[in-house]
Formats: C-alpha cells, sequence, structure tokens
C-alpha cells in the first residue's frame, strides 16, 4: 500500500551501521520481503507481483528490518476490516 515502508539497518564493518529505506512510492504497489540462500531481498512490487525496485543484502550483515506500515487515524490499516 503506498507509503509502507521497510528500513534496514546494515553493518558496514568498522565504519558503524547504514540505514536504507524502501518505500511503496505509488497506489496499488507493496513492499515485500524475502530471505533465501543468505541474501535478504526488500523488494517494492506492483499490483501483479512485478518488481519496480529491489534492494540485495548478505544475511550476514543485516542487523534490523523494521516494518512501517500505513495507518489510518484509529491505528488500523485502511482496508482492514472493522
Amino acid at each position: 500500500m503506498k507509503g509502507d515502508r521497510v528500513e534496514i539497518v546494515i553493518d558496514v564493518g568498522g565504519e558503524g551501521t547504514r540505514t536504507y529505506e524502501v518505500v511503496a512510492t505509488r497506489a496499488g504497489r507493496r513492499v515485500e520481503i524475502s530471505n533465501r540462500r543468505g541474501v535478504v531481498e526488500v523488494s517494492e512490487v506492483t499490483r501483479t507481483g512485478g518488481p519496480v525496485r529491489t534492494a540485495r543484502f548478505m544475511a550476514s550483515r543485516v542487523l534490523a528490518l523494521v516494518e512501517h506500515p500505513v495507518l489510518d487515524e484509529e491505528g488500523r490499516r485502511p482496508r482492514d476490516p472493522q
């Protein structure tokens, strides 16, 4: 859903950490996370599942993945049932 975002905190060695962000930029897009073969992949995808942009990181370097869903005034996702 537009506005959903995922923050990825990466260990960069002696320099400390670096933070990246993947955001669903248009209506109907969403952010998906997958973890395969030691690689964490965060993708913004369309309604049909086609990737728009993808960020890949070595799983051993990922310190945190923080999902920030868009919420309405009542604290629910806009399309969630009441």
